[in-house]
């Protein structure tokens, strides 16, 4: 044998793509598991052309899923960012778009009984113990993936994958503002650095010499802001108690302006190192949630009234998100965080990594 077979399902989860695999398939131990992530994706390489990878970091996320031995959750998700070309694996975040998959997988691999009309999908989210619950079209007792739901950065409409998000704050750090401050300067640059859902930095876009309404393939070709940034969000991820994160994708970086469209704020997100297409699930929870407290560096108009829809202007579109949250002496207390999504099988069977990676449980 010179291969070994893993069974998955290959899905778009929102604006994300990539393997969703059962975790007793993989190896235990993590060592193990992120070279085989790294064979089966195909990272050193920019196309990812021995593997399934896309060459984009929404197309190098893979999903473990496995029965929950919590009480009030289904289903484990454990995530894995893998990194295009440096042959590098986070096991630190979570990814709340490959997330909007997890309901409809966890179905269709035999994990969650699908029920008539829709199926509520109680998920942990492994990386970080935040908890979703997703609801999925299984009408006949069957996932169904068309509908007329859409978001954009996704081509056509799909069944819609409602998503809400329960104990975000403080997932990673412990702290819904890590350093203590609203406002941290860091090489001259005010941020705030939050943590709901996805540990940020965020920045005005103006305290770059930005906009704030640039492309990503604009933002990717100025490597002079890209250098700039990631001096900063190293010295605040040292800040945030996050240690040396150089090598790591978290704390990811944000940068806000005035909306254009509409929307509450015009935003753009970084993944750290390249430009985020359209918008992270969980970085639109962080970045809502920078809106919604007095004192950040967002300076926009806070909503009235819970739940607060705060509509985030992005490089590809806009994405609602619905916090339930309450104002108090201390700051914004989120609640939960409600959004839509959706998502599609796209394949189905085996995935094979060399025998000299791992020979197989």
């Amino acid at each position: 044998m010179t291969q070994t077979a893993i069974p998955y399902l290959f899905m778009r989860g929102g604006t994300s793509r990539g393997p969703y695999i059962n975790r007793a398939a993989l190896p235990h131990d993590q060592e193990t598991l992120a070279r085989v992530l790294v064979a089966l994706i195909g990272s050193g390489n920019a196309l990812n052309i021995d593997g399934i990878g896309g060459g984009a970091a929404v197309t190098t996320k893979v999903a473990m899923l496995s029965r929950s031995d919590e009480d009030w959750a289904d289903v484990d998700y454990f995530f894995a960012q893998v990194g295009v070309e440096d042959g590098l694996v986070d096991f630190k975040p979570t990814c709340g778009n490959i997330l909007s998959g997890v309901g409809p997988a966890a179905i269709e691999m035999g994990l969650v009984p699908a029920r008539e009309g829709e199926t509520q999908v109680n998920i942990r989210a492994v990386n970080t113990g935040a908890r979703v619950t997703a609801t999925v079209q299984t009408p006949g007792g069957r996932v169904s993936y068309d509908g007329e739901a859409r978001i954009d950065g996704v081509p056509g409409t799909a069944a819609p994958v409602a998503l809400q998000f329960m104990d975000t704050v403080g997932g990673v750090t412990g702290h819904f503002l890590p350093t203590g401050n609203l406002i941290e300067e860091i090489g001259g640059i005010p941020v705030t650095c939050m943590d709901v859902a996805m540990p940020m930095v965020i920045a005005r876009a103006e305290s770059f010499g930005l906009t704030g309404y640039e492309s990503a393939a604009e933002l990717d070709a100025n490597t002079a802001f890209f250098a700039r940034m990631e001096a900063v969000r190293r010295e605040a991820g040292a800040r945030m108690g996050m240690g040396d994160v150089s090598q790591s994708v978290t704390p990811k970086f944000g940068i806000v302006a005035p909306p254009r469209d509409g929307g509450s704020v015009a935003v753009r997100y970084f993944m750290p190192w390249k430009t985020h297409p359209t918008m992270a699930v969980t970085g639109a929870q962080c970045l809502a949630s920078c809106v919604l407290a007095p004192g950040t560096v967002a300076d926009v108009p806070i909503p009235n009234g819970s739940p607060a829809r705060i509509v985030l202007e992005h490089a590809s579109g806009s994405i609602d998100v619905l916090v339930d949250y309450a104002l108090t002496a201390s700051g914004a207390q989120i609640k939960s965080a409600g959004l839509v999504r959706t998502a599609r099988k796209l394949a189905a069977g085996k995935v094979f990594v060399p025998a000299r990676v791992w020979p197989g449980n």
